[in-house]
């Protein structure tokens, strides 16, 4: 009784998850609308050769058959402040959920990436390639429908991401959270100094319901200035404190990290 409980509860876990990548799809062929999906991916390595393993394939293999596919620019970056090394995130950004459903087959059918990663590929089970990878799918923010590329890595800059994810109680606060930043919170974050790559609503993924955003910044001086800024903020302060609005109502955890590009990242 108890394996068929759990049959059925993971079931609808995972219909309700489909159910709302559906009815994204619905409303964005409905209004036209142009905001992207993003696949965040979380790989678990073991120290030594397997992370220039990995390094190899995504900038040898990986990244040139998402382009050559039209995906793209692909986001690559390591840990440098959190728990968990060695692990790397991949950000992979598709313009429509059938370019997301079918990216794994066509990277596959590229002849060349099957060349160029044939050792990451086909690495046998007494030698795996990484310990195990985890992923999510999220849908742009109304308030930010596309990823933009920070100009320090068109430049080829430094610079340091922050990766922040707020989880909320019930799908009606995050829901709530999402229309926070949409209706102003976006507007207040740069106009402070807070550089957004993207804002993603969790749709498939853990920790549900979350929402997840990216913020780019050149050192960590700059960070602690520039949220400095965001907290003092006169407008900042009357949106958090409209009834709604306030954390105690919408947000029950934040987590961060983070994050280096590697040198062969498009973000």
């Amino acid at each position: 009784m108890k394996r068929r409980e759990f049959l059925k509860s993971s079931l609808a876990a995972s219909a309700a998850g489909l159910a709302s990548v559906l009815e994204i799809f619905a409303a964005e062929k409905s209004a036209k609308a142009q905001r992207e999906f993003y696949e965040l991916r979380l790989y678990h390595l073991r120290r030594g050769p397997k992370q220039k393993l990995f390094d190899d394939f995504y900038r040898e293999a990986a990244i040139p058959a998402m382009n050559h596919a039209g995906i793209g620019p692909v986001g690559v970056f390591n840990v440098a402040y959190g728990p968990d090394n060695p692990t790397m995130y991949v950000l992979i950004p598709h313009k429509t959920i059938e370019s997301f459903g079918t990216a794994l087959d066509r990277v596959r059918s590229d002849a060349d990436y099957q060349k160029a990663g044939t050792g990451f590929i086909n690495a046998p089970a007494t030698d795996p390639s990484y310990v195990r990878v985890e992923s999510s799918l999220m849908v742009a923010f109304v308030g930010m429908p596309e990823l933009e590329v920070p100009a320090a890595a068109k430049a080829n800059q430094p610079r340091i991401f922050e990766l922040r994810t707020y989880e909320s109680h019930s799908k009606k606060a995050n829901k709530k959270k999402i229309e926070m930043f949409n209706n102003g919170e976006i507007v207040i974050f740069r106009r402070t100094g807070l550089q957004p790559v993207f804002f993603g609503e969790t749709l498939i993924g853990p920790k549900m319901p979350n929402l997840t955003y990216m913020l780019v910044f050149e050192n960590i001086a700059a960070r602690e200035k520039n949220w400095g800024a965001f907290i003092a903020d006169p407008e900042w302060k009357k949106l958090s404190t409209t009834p709604g609005y306030t954390d105690t109502e919408i947000v029950s955890n934040i987590s961060n990290v983070f994050l280096r590009p590697t040198a062969y990242s498009q973000i």
